[in-house]
C-alpha cells in the first residue's frame, strides 16, 4: 500500500470539528484522513496519526514513514503553513490530508466526474 501526506490548510476548529462529522455519516469505502493539529510539528502529526489505523485497514508503519519522508523533503512548505496557522490565530488548526494513492486518484476522478 502507497500513502500520500500532504499538508492542505488552516482552518477555524468548528469547520474542521463539522467536517469531520460530516465525514463520519458518510460510508467510508476509501481511505482519506484529514487531520489537523494546533501545532506544526512532525510531533504533533504523528500523534494524530495513531488514531487513523483503528478507522480501516492502515498500515500504521507506511502511514509514520509516508509522514516523516514528507517533513524531511518540504522544509519551505511546513515554513509556510506554520506562519500561515501562527497568522489564523489560537483557535485554528493546520490540516493535513493521509490518503491511500488508489482512494485519492478516486477522489479526484469523482470530483472531475470521471466515475
Amino acid at each position: 500500500m502507497k500513502y500520500t501526506f500532504d499538508i492542505v490548510g488552516v482552518s477555524p476548529v468548528l469547520h474542521f470539528f463539522h467536517h469531520q462529522q460530516e465525514n463520519l455519516q458518510k460510508p467510508q469505502v476509501q481511505r482519506i484522513e484529514y487531520l489537523g493539529t494546533h501545532i506544526c510539528t512532525l510531533d504533533a502529526f504523528l500523534k494524530s496519526v495513531e488514531s487513523v489505523p483503528a478507522k480501516g485497514n492502515w498500515h500504521l508503519d507506511q502511514v509514520v514513514d509516508t509522514v516523516v519522508e514528507f517533513w524531511l523533503n518540504n522544509a519551505e512548505t511546513i515554513k509556510y503553513w506554520k506562519t500561515r496557522l501562527q497568522d489564523a490565530g489560537k483557535d485554528s488548526l493546520v490540516v493535513a490530508r493521509l490518503a491511500d494513492i488508489q482512494s485519492l486518484q478516486a477522489e479526484f476522478e469523482s470530483l472531475l466526474g470521471k466515475n
